[in-house]
Parts: structure tokens; sequence; C-alpha cells
């Protein structure tokens, strides 16, 4: 049985219709999907700008031009994967303890069924309960983060969980692979020398925004892949990865990130590793132009729902021909 798709833009005009990410239908018009992609407009832990609640609702509307196949990777996504939006986690904007109780919760229900999870955020706090949720289906995780900043930070004011301190908090929690862990991206001004020293320590390795661009996208990409092999990876990408001429719309903007070009590369890279679900997050509308940010992130998310659905394929394929070839 075909799976449902987008919805057909020879019928009805791109700018029309429910604005669900890639005009796909909704999880509740196909009952399971294979890959479920899903908004969590969140942004209570943010320490500068704010707006990045209203990245998902951005993110799905600058998605409207998206087209069913991607030719980089060879693959028409909505045809070899269900795909379906689940639409927006409704979680508590003033309690942050128990919105990411909710994410977590909602996560683990989304993923029930054996379905990979794309996530639209919202900030980056909310990375902190999808790794939760990706321990209990998938064991210890290893974590590719794009990212201008760490986020292995402590606290800010005594607060334990903000979008500075996620994989850290990950890290005390044993839900990562401390063998494969990488930032991708990094780049500006630290508080101190120690915060290199703590984030080695956890086990991090980091790929700065200046090493990607002296080294290239290719070397980066073999770096990369050795180090997470074939381990269950989890992606998290904050959009202030780019530089803020390719993403304005974002809360903590550094000057000399990456192109968006890079970015899509690199996830191009990753092609055939064991892909168990990602984030795209720090979205903020309210400091976009011209839907800049919006079309970086909801390329970015496109790509990450290309690589999930060739995941798919290739286990769809092992699960019928158990003789065949590996992925």
């Amino acid at each position: 049985m075909p799976h449902l798709g987008p919805t057909d833009s020879s019928r009805t005009p791109r700018f029309a219709g429910p604005a669900s990410f890639a005009r796909l239908p909704r999880l509740d018009e196909v009952g399971t999907a294979d890959i479920v992609v899903a908004g969590v407009p969140f942004d209570a832990g943010v320490s500068y700008r704010p707006g990045a609640r209203f990245g998902p609702a951005h993110v799905r509307e600058s998605s409207r031009l998206l087209r069913p196949y991607h030719p980089a990777l060879d693959v028409s996504p909505f045809e070899v994967a269900q795909v379906a939006d689940a639409g927006d986690v409704a979680v508590n904007p003033f309690n942050i303890e128990e919105a990411l109780e909710t994410v977590e919760e909602s996560a683990l229900a989304l993923t029930a069924s054996g379905a990979r999870l794309l996530t639209i955020g919202g900030d980056h706090t909310i990375s902190l309960p999808l790794l939760r949720a990706a321990k209990q289906r998938h064991g210890e995780i290893a974590l590719l983060h794009f990212d201008a900043h760490l986020d292995t930070w402590d606290t800010y004011f005594g607060a334990d969980y903000t979008h500075g301190t996620p994989f850290r908090r990950a890290v005390e929690e044993g839900l990562l692979d401390t063998e494969a862990l990488c930032h991708l991206g990094t780049r500006g001004p630290l508080y101190s020398k120690k915060d290199l020293e703590d984030d080695r320590r956890f086990g991090f390795g980091i790929v700065t925004a200046a090493d990607i661009y002296h080294q290239g996208v290719v070397e980066v990409v073999d770096r990369v892949r050795q180090r997470i092999g074939d381990r269950p990876l989890y992606v998290s990408i904050d959009i202030d990865v780019l530089d803020p001429a390719h993403a304005p719309g974002t809360g903590t903007p550094e000057a000399g990130g990456m192109t968006s070009r890079e970015l899509l590369e690199i996830l191009r890279g990753l092609q055939g590793l064991n892909l168990v679900g990602a984030d795209v997050v720090e979205v903020s509308p309210p400091y976009d132009h011209a839907e800049i940010t919006g079309i970086a992130a909801s390329h970015v998310a496109y790509d990450l729902v290309a690589l999930l659905a060739l995941r798919h394929e290739a286990e769809a394929s092992i699960a019928t021909d158990p003789e065949g070839p590996p992925a």
C-alpha cells in the first residue's frame, strides 16, 4: 500500500492549505508512521533573545516549497517511508522541569511503534528529554551536535536546566556514549579556558567552524564517521551553527559561522549511519528576515528526514532479506 505523501502542489497552491511540515499528512490522518515530525514550542530556557517558541510554526511555513525527491541523496523520502506531522507538544511555558517531563513522555509515545522522531524547537533545553527518550529506545547514544556553542555549561543563575546545559546533564545522566560525542561549528568567545577543559573531560571532540573552513567538508565528514561508527546516532542542530548571514533569526548569534551549504553537505555525508533521531532548534522568527532562517531550517529538517527515510528503507530491506548486504 503506497504511503500518503505531501499535498499535490499541482492541485493545491503551495501557499494554500494547512501548514504541516513539507505539506505532509497529519499523524492522525495516517494512524502510524515510520518517521514523525513534531514541534516543541518552548523557549523558557533561553539566556538572551527569546522567540524560539514560535520556531515550529515558522519552520513549517517555510517548508512549503520543499519537493518530494531529494536528488543529492537519490531518495524520495515520502515514498520509501510514511512520514507524518504530529503537530506540537503542549508544554508548560512556566515550569521547565514539568516541560522536560512532558517532552520526554511525548517522545516515548510518538516512538512507541518504532517510529523515528524529528523534533523542531523550541530552544536547546528540549534536547535533554529527547535524549532521555532515545536512550530508553536505543541504549547509550552517539551525539553529533551542530552549534556555535558547547552547551555543556553547568548552571545559569543557579538553574540546572537551560539551553546552555543540556549536554552536560546528558553526560551526567549516562545518556550518551562518551566515546562518540562531537561538537561541530563551534566558535566565538567563552567564559574561560575551563569551559574547554570540562567539555573534553565529558568526552566531546570539537570541530570548530574554522576547522570546517580550513579542512573542508569531505575531511570533516570522514573524521565524524570514524568517531561515530555504527552506534545509534542522535543529531542535534542549533540553527545558530550557521553564520548570522545564513540564519539571523536565532537567540544567540555568533559571527564566523558555517554556510547553509556546508551544513547540508555534512549532513548528506552521514548517509548510512544509524541515525535514530534528530532535532533542529533555536529558530526565533522575530529576528528573521524574508524567512532566511526558516528556509535554512526547513531544508536542514528535510535532509534529516531523507537520512531517516534511507535508514528505514535499509532496515526494511534487511528485515525482508536477512541475507542481503547491510546498508
